[in-house]
């Protein structure tokens, strides 16, 4: 198997493909659910103006769940705002935690682009926001105007298609990550109730309790359950809006690629099934693959449909109901309320991630920029201005009454008007000539390229300049035809260019090349010598003559040679010297 990287060394084996690949089961699922959240969107639109008596009743409808003289009692909304939500933030902690282990995130390096980008996506709409409202009583509303709602933005973009490059996706989910993450911490701090200490310190408690379990190894999912439960309910007594609980059991949710040695406790457990198909060999098959799992994969494919396709169009369902008539927009239309909202995500959102990228990139000469051209970039800030889910969580803490009809009708003009920019930006870049409009879209940023194992010289076979810009890694066998065949482009390329280095690491494949394995030995024997290029070059230069022979008169299964029609012999014994 052969490797080659034309991005700059960064010392690890790539597993990219997985990466890239999670990811993009995210944003798929973030489609798809775009179209569900619409439709409960405009579900509740038709509902409050049909039936308005039925829909703020059903609401309102209040649920208690005790315990002896304990328990919460919430009406129907809260429920969904205050108790499904905190799903919904659990899966944005789970995401953002796969970002920094796995995702673009991982490189720390591009850590400061979208923290930058994000955190300016959100002060420049407040301080818009802020400067429409002056002066009046409704400038404690200024976190409405803040967070993007990443369901929509990513739904338009997949509606887009084509017109914007795949890696504008990647970007704006990071991007939303920060923004979410700095969303609930506004909320927790900014728009919770007076603050009762003891719970708080008793949820505060539970969550350390939570990290030492989750140390210890521990992988019950009940018990993890349990333990949110509590920490749920005591951050809810304390005034704390209970949201920050899903976040935080996310970020603990350590994201990482399966071992090799799960993967074949895995493989064993189901060839054991194969042979033998019973119910409890199925269940333990079932049971190792999904231990093979990291707790962040698990989470994310129990957690993230349903709070996709379930959760967040339900809380559009219960939040998005506004009746409107005639008086209401042109009240709604001349209020400082929605039209800071509308500013703050139509201006503020593309002017600021676009400015922040910009700025970025000029400061550090380059060594920060976006993923993707500037055009893009500017689309994605667009794209950016939908705002909904955490808007319309923030405006029920933040108004009451015809104020919070004034900043639902805000928060969907937002929606209309980003959906409307982006499309403009996308027709107008498709109008560009094609070398300008590549550029537009694509940019020169370098994808981040991931190597599992650090490059070792004290380890690794080597060949060209150790500090060379780039590297090639080899996962080769001698038995192999195809690397062989390699063999020469190798050559090539390191006679051709100097600021290559090459590294060939072992992959026997012993089930088709049977040599292969005692081959791999020999050569590192040959190494304990200084020797291994010239076993290595031998080896490829013979791979159809290797054989195995008994030496000196005694069969050693050690013991190999190859012959050729030049009569060329050599032995050793692996490990021997």
């Amino acid at each position: 198997m052969f490797r080659g990287f034309t991005t700059p060394l960064t010392g690890r084996t790539e597993h990219e493909r997985t990466t890239v690949a999670s990811a993009w089961a995210y944003i798929r699922t973030e489609t798809g659910s775009a179209a569900v959240l619409l439709a409960a969107t405009v579900a509740a639109l038709i509902w409050v103006n049909t039936a308005p008596g039925s829909y703020e009743t059903a609401w309102h409808t209040h649920l208690s769940i005790r315990v002896g003289h304990h328990g919460v009692d919430l009406d129907m909304r809260d429920w969904v705002n205050s108790g499904l939500m905190t799903l919904f933030f659990l899966v944005v902690g789970l995401e953002a935690r796969r970002e920094f282990d796995l995702g673009e995130l991982r490189d720390r390096r591009r850590i400061p682009l979208p923290l930058l980008a994000g955190i300016c996506g959100m002060v420049v709409p407040v301080l818009i926001y802020l400067l429409v409202n002056s002066g009046t009583s409704t400038e404690h509303g200024w976190g409405v105007a803040m967070s993007t709602d990443t369901a929509f933005a990513l739904g338009m973009l997949a509606l887009l298609g084509s017109r914007f490059p795949r890696r504008l996706h990647t970007f704006i989910l990071t991007v939303a990550v920060v923004d979410d993450f700095v969303a609930l911490a506004v909320i927790a701090v900014a728009y919770s109730d007076h603050i009762s200490w003891t719970p708080l310190l008793v949820g505060v408690g539970v969550l350390v309790v939570v990290a030492i379990v989750r140390s210890s190894g521990v992988r019950r999912g009940l018990v993890y359950g349990a333990l949110g439960i509590v920490a749920w309910v005591a951050f809810l007594h304390s005034g704390v809006d209970p949201l920050v609980v899903g976040l935080v059991f996310g970020m603990m949710s350590y994201a990482y690629q399966a071992s090799r040695d799960d993967l074949e406790r895995a493989t064993g457990l189901f060839r054991s099934f194969r042979e033998q198909p019973t119910a409890d060999l199925e269940r333990e098959a079932r049971l190792g693959i999904a231990s093979a799992l990291s707790p962040n994969d698990r989470l994310q494919r129990i957690w993230h449909p349903w709070t996709s396709y379930v959760i967040v169009p339900l809380f559009a369902l219960a939040n998005a109901g506004i009746a409107i008539n005639g008086t209401l927009l042109g009240e709604a239309f001349s209020s400082r309320i929605t039209l800071g909202i509308l500013l703050g995500y139509g201006l503020g959102k593309p002017i600021a991630i676009y400015g922040a990228s910009a700025i970025s990139t000029r400061l550090s000469r380059g060594r920060l920029r976006p993923p993707v051209g500037w055009g893009a970039v500017l689309g994605g800030g667009t794209i950016a201005g939908i705002g909904f889910t955490v808007s319309l969580l923030i405006a029920t803490l933040a108004f009451h009454g015809r104020q919070l009809d004034q900043a639902k009708i805000g928060v969907l003009s937002a929606v209309v008007f980003a959906m409307l920019a982006t499309t403009v930006v996308a027709l107008v870049i498709e109008r560009l000539p094609e070398a300008r409009r590549a550029r537009a879209l694509l940019g020169t940023a370098q994808s981040v390229v991931d190597l599992a194992d650090p490059v070792d010289p004290e380890r690794d076979h080597i060949r060209g300049a150790l500090d060379a810009p780039v590297t090639v890694v080899e996962y080769g066998d001698f038995e192999c035809p195809y690397c062989g065949q390699a063999e020469d482009v190798v050559r090539e390329l390191l006679a051709d260019f100097g600021d290559v280095r090459y590294v060939w690491r072992h992959l026997p494949l012993s089930d088709v090349h049977p040599h292969a394995q005692l081959a791999a030995e020999a050569s590192e024997a040959a190494a304990l010598q200084g020797k291994f290029w010239e076993m290595h070059d031998e080896l490829m230069a013979h791979q159809d003559a290797l054989n195995v022979k008994a030496c000196c008169g005694t069969p050693r299964r050690s013991a190999w040679t190859w012959t050729s029609s030049s009569r060329r012999c050599g032995r050793t014994r692996a490990g021997s010297g």
